[in-house]
């Protein structure tokens, strides 16, 4: 199992300075990746494209580029740009968001996100192997039927044709998906002890493509925070949580939330859903399983974290992207360093 560093995306308490920071220490420390995120503020290729420049020998991937965001041509280009210009580092993941993003920012439908997504990974790998783009697909059409487009191909050699593709999937429809067409899999609120549900569907994607889990990269995206009261611990993590399982989407389709009700809590599910949705999220943070976060993040001593590593690596993960949840630089260069000695300690090094 390797180390990533998950840095999310900017927000009004970080500054590209810190995260860059972070990038740097991570590349020294010896992590296998740094990923960057988008929503609906900073955007993942700009922040990839000024740490690309000041990192060396670190993979820098999106999670994610969102579908709905870019034209799938317009995304092959950017990875192959993004890929030449690091020298081959960059690790191409994709997710097409939720409807709140992708209808209310982008003014793009969600519907029928399994098929769009598809056919959206068949357009980025036809053009990053420079073959002439001709789709004609439920939803990519190219070149527009009855006009003046004609089928082009990339315009420079890219570096690697086969930049890895991730996607980010929740349901198992979705995670069958990402085991078909991808070559990895950005998961979140992963447990170790329920793990093996979620990559049964990834391993029947797989098969159907002919091929097993060999060589396909389960990332897990772990928030970490360290320290010897796992209360306290627990709760710098809570609002992110609560967030996700209670604010991220719509009280009728929530895929995070379904995550927690998968785990066992439905009940609290709902209740975290809807204190947040009544716009009381202190008290929908509170109201998240201490459990919860225990089986999702790596919280606690470093003998914690070390232990926790150990199952992540029993598991099945391929690589653990850790998200230090700090309040301020200092305490994140720290994290990274402390997890670094919890992975050698943990001696999981495949």
């Amino acid at each position: 199992m390797r180390l990533g560093l998950s840095l999310g995306y900017q927000t009004a308490w970080s500054t590209p300075a810190d995260h860059l920071a972070m990038a740097q220490e991570a590349d020294r420390l010896g992590y296998s990746v740094v990923w960057t995120a988008e929503a609906y503020g900073s955007d993942t290729v700009s922040m990839l494209g000024w740490i690309a420049g000041q990192t060396e020998r670190i993979d820098l991937g999106a999670a994610v580029m969102q579908i709905p965001a870019r034209t799938p041509a317009m995304t092959a280009m950017t990875a192959a740009t993004l890929d030449t210009l690091s020298g081959g580092r960059f690790r191409l993941g994709l997710g097409v968001s939720g409807p709140q993003v992708s209808e209310g920012w982008h003014g793009v439908r969600f519907a029928k996100p399994l098929g769009r997504t598809r056919e959206y990974v068949d357009v980025v790998r036809m053009a990053l192997a420079r073959q002439p783009v001709s789709y004609a697909g439920e939803h990519h059409r190219l070149p527009l039927p009855g006009g003046a487009g004609k089928a082009l191909k990339l315009g420079f050699h890219p570096l690697r044709p086969d930049i890895p593709i991730y996607l980010a999937a929740v349901g198992p429809k979705n995670l069958e998906l990402a085991g078909e067409i991808a070559d990895g899999w950005l998961g979140i609120f992963l447990a170790p002890d329920v793990l093996g549900d979620q990559l049964a569907p990834i391993a029947a994607g797989r098969a159907k493509a002919g091929k097993d889990l060999t060589g396909f990269d389960v990332v897990a995206s772990v928030p970490v925070s360290i320290g010897d009261d796992l209360d306290a611990c627990a709760d710098t993590i809570r609002p992110y949580a609560a967030l996700y399982v209670g604010g991220m989407g719509s009280r009728e389709q929530n895929f995070y939330n379904a995550i927690a009700v998968r785990m066992g809590y439905p009940d609290e599910a709902r209740l975290v859903q809807d204190l947040y949705l009544s716009r009381q999220p202190r008290e929908a943070a509170a109201a998240l399983p201490r459990e919860f976060i225990e089986r999702t993040s790596l919280i606690g001593t470093k003998e914690n974290v070390t232990q926790r590593i150990r199952e992540y690596a029993a598991a099945g993960v391929d690589t653990l992207s850790i998200s230090p949840y700090v309040g301020d630089l200092q305490s994140g260069l720290d994290t990274l360093r402390l997890v670094a000695e919890a992975y050698a300690d943990a001696d999981v090094v495949g």
